[in-house]
């Protein structure tokens, strides 16, 4: 497979009579950027959870390093801690301490000790900033904080991938940039990142590979400078003519 670590192959996901995914095909490589664009409702989210195997695939296939994982013998929290995810509301518990929130996946999942889970969560939480706040619960800080200690504790996992599913659109505008600021600090590192996001400027200049979902098909994907600068389907020059224009 090479440098491929996921593979997504005629992917479909319906509700009921409602198709939200139809025939879906891309690859994820070490060290790929790709920002997942479109408006509202054209099914990024629902392509996010079924490749992190919260939502099952009505068809298709999801090869993670030559497995296919959406067939039912795969274990989803041993996938899910190669194949991370950073959600739009946070999902922290609120009743544990932000250093706890980045421990307890690392004990429960991955069998590392209480010393060594501490170790690893402090360094990510050092890491995005949020050492500080080590002994906060999650009520007492800001939403970009959360968001913050959020991406700290799946890195903490040692993810080979990580997916963000509108990590900023939950957020007050001016904690957009802090959180922009260490996911641009991760791809500068190398970290292989899937990104739904409604930030065009990230997408355009921090992406390796952009995608334009319409409708819940792939409508167009390539380079930033491709997909921004030169756009071949008329859905995706419309798209980003409301966003220069907003």
């Amino acid at each position: 497979m090479g440098n491929e670590i996921l593979q997504v192959k005629h992917l479909s996901k319906s509700f009921g009579s409602n198709v939200v995914l139809r025939d879906i095909d891309f690859t994820v490589s070490k060290g790929d950027v790709i920002s997942v664009i479109g408006a509202s409702g054209s099914g990024k989210s629902t392509l996010l959870r079924c490749i992190n195997l919260l939502e099952t695939p009505t068809h298709g296939e999801i090869w993670y390093n030559g497995e296919n994982v959406a067939e039912r013998k795969v274990k989803p929290h041993e996938y899910r801690s190669h194949v991370g995810m950073v959600f739009q509301s946070f999902n922290l518990f609120n009743n544990m301490s932000v250093l706890k929130n980045c421990m307890v996946g690392q004990m429960k999942v991955l069998g590392r000790s209480k010393q060594e889970a501490r170790e690893i969560a402090l360094y990510y939480l050092q890491k995005v900033g949020m050492a500080p706040y080590i002994n906060a619960k999650p009520r007492q800080i800001s939403g970009g904080q959360k968001q913050r200690v959020a991406i700290a504790r799946a890195l903490a996992m040692n993810p080979e991938v990580l997916l963000f599913d509108e990590p900023t659109s939950a957020l007050d505008p001016e904690m957009v940039g802090e959180v922009l600021s260490v996911m641009q600090q991760l791809a500068q590192e190398g970290m292989t990142m899937l990104v739904v996001t409604h930030e065009m400027a990230f997408a355009r200049d921090v992406s390796t590979r952009v995608v334009y979902m319409n409708e819940g098909v792939i409508c167009e994907q390539g380079t930033p400078e491709e997909v921004f600068g030169n756009p071949q389907k008329q859905e995706t020059k419309d798209f980003l003519a409301r966003f220069r224009n907003a």
